[in-house]
């Protein structure tokens, strides 16, 4: 039985670890692919809205890179990892307050704007 709870033990782990990979992925694609948009954009002149396009695919980046981090707490082993584990979650979710916020914002702003 103490073999089965081991192999067990380690399964868990590894697919938490490919899991949370692909979750790190998925948030830098979303990033770039936004960064990349918005800068092509920027180029052609186009900024309406530019702003917020970016902020809104960097919140969505950061929604990825912080269900990593929660899906990561799964496999903790010890006190001084958690409290890293918990550090990064904290300030990850301290910038995606911040910039919901600025989305809420610049959402309002373009609400003011006078119609073209």
């Amino acid at each position: 039985m103490y073999v089965f709870i081991e192999i067990m033990d380690v399964a868990l782990h590894y697919i938490v670890e490919i899991c949370t990979i692909l979750l790190e992925l998925f948030g830098i694609a979303v990033l770039v692919f936004t960064a990349v948009k918005c800068f092509i954009k920027w180029i052609k002149r186009d900024h309406r809205h530019l702003r917020l396009n970016l902020a809104q695919g960097i919140a969505l980046s950061l929604e990825f890179k912080m269900g990593s981090e929660v899906l990561r707490t799964v496999v903790v082993r010890d006190w001084e990892e958690l409290g890293i584990l918990g550090a990064v979650i904290l300030l990850r979710g301290l910038l995606t307050f911040l910039i919901h916020w600025e989305i809420k914002n610049e959402e309002n702003a373009i609400e003011k704007e006078p119609e073209a």
